[in-house]
């Protein structure tokens, strides 16, 4: 039976003293150099080094750690590492370590392909596809044999622009989400949530979405968004009467939302702006209200399933007293530095997060939560914790650097975006529909940042040549590579809920699919309609944004058959039909405006006839 107290330690496996201490020691390290780099530690010493050197020494302690921690048959619980997993994480040091170091030379022997340039390469790529396949399983792996088998060589792919993002920004955004763990910021979100919404009717569901929100924006992990909340989500919510597989689904839903919930938004949304060349402020904003509109129609829902299914608040003793969460408002603090830095002084977004950390760190030892204060023993901890953590992300940054190399070097992405454009014809219609069914397949089983590089390099460029706004295209293929995670028949992030639900997992995979609609259709808005993601003038973007959200509110109570009563089946479609009109934003097409105009009279109207009929029929 596994210590369920120790999360952490399960998941890396169990490991006797010394080599546990060993794989601590490298984590510290990982996180500490991704810390000096970002602060420019190399030039305040004299160290003139390539980053591709600093990639790599990142790579060789990952594969190293990989190792040492990740047994060969996965979820096979680890009591101490083998000779021959010690033997391949030495030689990862070794092999990865030598390019480190010899990395100016080899460059200019590129060409002449000589031993010592070859073997390493050689050793560094089954040695990555190996340590991947043991951290994310099969699926990633086939892919990139399939991209060589395409492309037999691929030069310095690996120390690509994934391994840059994640080496320095990722690093520094998991080692805040760490610390918020260790401060006590996660339980006060949690808390607020809860004294936020537990009084409400279907308080418990409200709390699930809210808390899932907030944390996911850090975490940047559906699944492992489902498992940090969920399980203290997921329970309450069935206590409440609500059925296993839509206490499951809502949990699911919320925990993938938070990827697209600014100021985090997860490993990919750092990417974006590096293969978009625009400042990380850019994809925030144009983010923003897509995932506004994502949480709002999943409040409504919960508020109106709860209506229809008579779920009340939560228990009073189960609320905590508002003295103790108002005691944790300092962690709200760490966010405003994080926020003023990104967005106010335009600081490198690795910069602006060890701030942060620096901020959350000072505040938590001063103030602490709950009468608990950090020690600096679990302070330090937090190094190697974070080392463990980003160990996978790591290796699929590597990975990635495989799959764009090979597209770099054959001109496969010419190639498959001329084949989309051409399938397509050309209308955009079509594309969006094909590149929507792409997304979604490539995603099946695929972690969000390595599916999101498949798409940027494949689908993206396909609907950019058709005069979608960059940053449309790469925000339309972020979504639907996302929405895997809640998409039958392999949605991990659904599936993961239904485990802890105790439900049926594509019964739970259904539920999500309904309430995540928003997801499938407001990237098509927004990319015929780029004021949905803030571009235009602000009388366009607000009144697009005031009749997309009527326009949700109307589809989502049509879903939950339910206003102020029950919904009859036909005003349930004239809810669709007058909720879908009002969300078509403006300036989608000619005459656009009063297909918006003639939705919100409509939904008024449904609104108001469903308001005074239940009246009435209280009053009979």
């Amino acid at each position: 039976m596994v210590d369920q107290s120790k999360p952490q330690e399960a998941a890396r496996g169990l490991l006797t003293r010394g080599w546990q201490r060993v794989s601590d020691i490298l984590a510290a390290v990982l996180t500490l150099l991704a810390i000096g780099w970002a602060v420019s530690f190399q030039r305040t010493i004299g160290l003139d080094i390539y980053p591709q050197q600093f990639f790599a020494a990142m790579l060789a302690i990952t594969l190293a750690l990989a190792f040492c921690t990740l047994p060969a048959k996965r979820n096979e619980l680890r009591q101490t590492v083998p000779w021959y997993d010690a033997g391949f994480a030495l030689v990862s040091l070794i092999a990865v370590g030598y390019v480190a170091v010899k990395y100016p030379d080899l460059v200019l022997m590129i060409f002449a392909r000589p031993i010592e340039l070859w073997l390493p390469s050689i050793l560094i790529v089954v040695l990555t596809l190996e340590a991947l396949r043991r951290a994310s399983g099969w699926a990633l792996v086939i892919i990139i044999l399939a991209f060589f088998c395409y492309a037999a060589v691929d030069s310095h792919g690996i120390l690509g622009l994934p391994m840059s993002v994640a080496t320095t920004i990722v690093v520094a955004f998991i080692l805040f989400g760490v610390l918020l763990g260790i401060t006590g910021g996660t339980s006060f979100f949690t808390d607020a949530a809860m004294i936020g919404m537990g009084r409400f009717r279907g308080g418990s569901m409200k709390i699930a979405v809210l808390a899932s929100g907030l944390f996911g924006s850090i975490s940047g992990s559906a699944v492992a968004n489902v498992v940090g909340t969920g399980v203290v989500t997921i329970p309450m919510i069935k206590n409440d009467g609500y059925p296993a597989h839509r206490a499951g689904a809502i949990e699911a839903v919320a925990s993938t939302g938070g990827q697209l919930m600014p100021p985090v938004m997860g490993a990919s949304a750092f990417l974006m702006a590096e293969f978009l060349a625009v400042p990380y402020s850019d994809i925030v904003s144009a983010a923003l209200v897509p995932a506004l509109l994502y949480y709002i129609a999943l409040f409504i829902q919960a508020d109106l399933e709860a209506a229809r299914l008579g779920i009340r608040a939560v228990s009073k003793e189960k609320i905590p007293s508002a003295r103790r969460v108002f005691g944790g408002l300092h962690f709200v603090a760490a966010f405003a530095v994080l926020i003023y830095l990104l967005f106010w002084q335009r600081y490198q977004p690795e910069r602006a997060a060890l701030w942060a950390a620096v901020a959350l760190i000072f505040t938590a030892l001063v103030l602490g939560y709950g009468g608990v204060r950090p020690t600096l023993k679990q302070i330090l901890a937090s190094l190697s914790k974070t080392g463990h953590s980003v160990v996978e992300i790591l290796l699929i940054s590597a990975a990635s650097g495989f799959v764009i190399g090979v597209l770099n070097i054959t001109g496969l992405s010419f190639n498959l975006t001329y084949l989309l454009v051409q399938v397509g014809g050309t209308s955009l219609i079509l594309l969006l529909f094909l590149s929507a069914v792409v997304c979604i397949i490539l995603g099946m089983g695929l972690p969000t940042l390595g599916v999101y590089v498949l798409l940027a390099a494949l689908v993206a460029p396909a609907l950019i040549q058709l005069g979608v706004e960059p940053i449309a295209a790469h925000l339309y293929v972020r979504y639907f590579g996302m929405m895997s995670m809640i998409t039958p028949p392999i949605a991990l992030a659904a599936f993961a809920a239904a485990s802890i639900a105790k439900s049926p997992s594509m019964a739970t995979g259904i539920a999500s699919m309904r309430f995540g609609w928003t997801a499938y259709l407001i990237p098509i808005l927004f990319v015929f309609s780029p004021s949905l993601i803030l571009v235009g003038t602000s009388g366009d973007i607000a009144f697009t944004i005031l009749t997309a959200g009527f326009g949700v509110w109307l589809v989502s109570a049509s879903l939950a058959g339910y206003f102020s009563g029950p919904l009859s089946m036909p005003i349930r479609v004239l809810f669709s039909i007058s909720g879908l009109m009002a969300l078509i934003p403006a300036e989608a097409f000619s005459g656009a405006f009063f297909t918006d105009i003639a939705g919100v009279a409509l939904g008024i109207a449904l609104m108001v006839h469903d308001a005074m009929k239940n009246r009435r029929g209280m009053n009979a």
